[in-house]
């Protein structure tokens, strides 16, 4: 499928998550829960000075990292980055399961992949991907990747057991996981609807928020209609106004396909919506 255009502060992010090169380091103490380490650079017969942040010293909780780690000992960390005046920063973590490390590595992003959902919460969705060693969980689902349509819970776009298949946005070797979209896979909905600009729809309202309404427009479409135009009087929110479940007709006034989102205007200016009753 094509890429669709992403928020520049969602690439920004994932640049940073992409792994960086694996270095052979020495262990040389500890500065209260960060372990400091010796890196060598052959080539140039110099030495560094890195550190390990207690965050990246492993995936396992442990008290703090001298019950992981002895003075002396080589490890294999990978670059994060340089902070502090440049002082080179890495993480264990994402060396510490040579068969994960080499899993996640393998994906490709927009690569499609198979899996079992393991467990749904209210924050995302866990899930087995094919070919993972075994006793991990390796795949992730926001919750806002999992459909094109409005959700109250992941439970409603599916269930653990299930079989799915997902395109990759990354696979991030610190985390040990891959996050998963499956509405990727599918045609924005919005696509089709862009040439619904100028038209009257009808359809019930799905949320209120403290500056407007949701309304449903179309399968997995909504638009948002903003207080200002259910009324000229001044008020906080919408509650009293309408209700969850009512029928309001509304004119599309934008279909942002970049940001995936529709604009709604009063049929008729402010405090001119007409609503049809409850549903």
């Amino acid at each position: 499928m094509s890429e669709p255009a992403r928020d520049p502060r969602m690439q920004s992010l994932i640049n940073r998550l992409q792994p960086g090169p694996v270095r052979k380091v020495k262990v040389l103490g500890f500065d209260g829960a960060d372990v400091m380490v010796q890196l060598s650079d052959a080539e140039r017969g110099a030495t560094e000075i890195g550190r390990i942040p207690r965050e990246e010293a492993s995936m396992r909780r442990v008290g703090h990292p001298a019950e992981l780690f002895e003075v002396g000992q080589e490890i294999d960390a990978e670059e994060i980055g340089r902070w502090r005046e440049g002082q080179l920063h890495l993480s264990a973590r994402a060396c510490e399961i040579p068969a994960l490390r080499s899993f996640l590595l393998a994906f490709e992003r927009g690569q499609v992949v198979e899996g079992t959902v393991a467990a749904v919460h209210n924050f995302g969705v866990f899930v087995h991907v094919d070919g993972e060693p075994d006793g991990l969980r390796t795949g992730f689902i926001r919750v806002p990747d999992l459909t094109w349509g409005w959700i109250n819970h992941p439970a409603e776009a599916v269930e653990a057991g299930r079989r799915i298949s997902a395109e990759v946005i990354i696979a991030e070797t610190r985390t040990g996981q891959v996050t998963l979209s499956m509405k990727a896979l599918r045609e924005d909905p919005l696509i089709r609807f862009a040439d619904q600009v100028g038209r009257v729809l009808t359809g019930p309202v799905i949320k209120i928020v403290p500056f407007g309404v949701f309304v449903q427009l179309a399968h997995e479409v909504m638009g948002f209609l903003h207080l200002s135009e259910l009324t000229d009087e001044p008020v906080e929110t919408p509650d009293h106004l309408v209700e969850e479940g009512e029928l309001m007709t509304v004119e599309v006034t934008e279909v942002d396909l970049r940001r995936h989102r529709v604009r709604l205007g009063a049929v008729g200016g402010a405090d001119g919506t007409r609503r049809t009753g409850a549903q």
